[in-house]
């Protein structure tokens, strides 16, 4: 579980790809401190496992699935992300919980500035827009973030200095695609209304050639 609260920017330092999945292997300073193998580490919002460290690195595999649904099977040497350690309940809560379990990808539409921050427009898919609630919170590429503006497909977020100047929204410009996590409260909720039957389950994902294809599994 997470915070939503960026420690640092990582760097891509090499990033090995096979058949099973991949091997992503990230420079750090901070995140290195009192890490271990087998521990939990946000990478721009994906939860994923260290399974290696370096005297200034780390590396974490990464499956076929999380390629095909996550903006990590786009990274290359050299891309920045952002990085969050798994958090301590003894500590403040200064985002909301975060799973680092994304729930799909959106594209930035739009980027201006309004004073000293930086307002972003998000396309998010059909799908998740229900959970993204006026003056909620996201998790947009593993950060905490409040929800400004809602419409039938896009929501806005409000980016101050700070965090444009320690995370990877700072340089997110029109076209760039980022990793959504919605409330998962939200989901929680939703899920009970299902189970009691005050609304309609989802309609069952369909596993056919092009679920497989867009998730690089075939």
């Amino acid at each position: 579980m997470f915070s939503g609260i960026v420690e640092e920017m990582g760097v891509v330092k090499a990033f090995e790809k096979g058949l099973p999945g991949g091997t992503l292997n990230l420079m750090a300073s901070t995140t290195l401190q009192d890490l271990h193998v087998g521990e939990s580490i946000s990478v721009s919002g994906v939860c994923l496992t260290v399974v290696a460290i370096g005297a200034q690195d780390f590396s974490v595999d990464v499956s076929n699935e999380t390629l095909g649904v996550t903006t990590l099977g786009a990274l290359h040497v050299g891309t920045a992300v952002n990085l969050e350690r798994a958090m301590k309940l003894n500590e403040r809560i200064g985002g909301h919980l975060v799973s680092g379990h994304v729930d799909g990808v959106g594209i930035v539409r739009e980027r201006q500035q309004d004073g000293h921050a930086t307002l972003l427009t998000i396309e998010t898919p059909h799908t998740l827009m229900p959970y993204c609630v006026k003056k909620g919170s996201v998790t947009v590429d593993g950060i905490s973030l409040t929800v400004n503006h809602v419409s039938d497909n896009t929501f806005s977020i409000a980016v101050i200095p700070h965090t444009a100047k320690v995370t990877t929204l700072g340089i997110r410009h029109p076209g760039d695609s980022v990793n959504i996590e919605t409330d998962l409260i939200g989901k929680y909720v939703e899920r009970l209304l299902q189970a009691s039957g005050h609304i309609p389950p989802k309609s069952p994902t369909v596993i056919d050639q092009d679920y497989l294809q867009k998730r690089g599994l075939i």
